[in-house]
């Protein structure tokens, strides 16, 4: 993760992009929740912001549109570990609505971006994704998922045996 912020901090355009969102009270917020393991949902939205402003970018898509929407994804703003009495169903089928809420309250959305945070939990959100970019989304919040998991996965299986080892 480090190399990536690295490349991240170094990318003076996607910074100017999100500027305003990473800069935002509400947006800061998702330092405080853990998303997958110890990844925050905050450093997981960066991370999936960067993905899909470099695949955007490269596909002459929204790349812009698609940065911002991205880093905004999951701003549901709670422990969806911990049981919420006022939430309806599980947070896999509901925190992009609520994501997209309170995106509204920080920033106007266009179609696009509205499309990218509703339906990127797809195939959950039943409706299909509309524009292209809302598929990088999806395609990428799953990869950023996995790759968030399987680093703490294999570290904890690595530890596990290298004291059997030891033993």
């Amino acid at each position: 993760m480090e190399e990536l912020l690295n490349k991240i901090n170094n990318d003076k355009e996607f910074i100017e992009i999100i500027k305003p969102l990473i800069e935002n009270e509400t947006v800061q917020e998702m330092k405080k929740y853990r998303q997958h393991y110890e990844t925050t949902t905050y450093d997981h939205c960066l991370q999936a912001s960067y993905y899909c402003y470099k695949i955007c970018k490269k596909h002459k898509l929204d790349y812009v549109s698609a940065a911002q929407a991205a880093m905004v994804h999951d701003l549901f703003l709670y422990d969806w570990r911990v049981k919420q009495p006022d939430r309806k169903g599980l947070h896999a089928f509901t925190h992009p609505k609520t994501s997209y809420e309170n995106a509204c309250k920080i920033m106007e959305l266009n179609k696009l971006q509205t499309d990218m945070i509703l339906k990127h939990m797809w195939p959950l959100t039943l409706k299909l994704p509309r524009y292209r970019e809302s598929y990088i989304l999806t395609l990428v919040d799953k990869y950023c998922a996995l790759s968030e998991s399987f680093h703490e996965i294999a570290a904890k299986f690595n530890k596990k045996h290298s004291k059997k080892a030891a033993e």
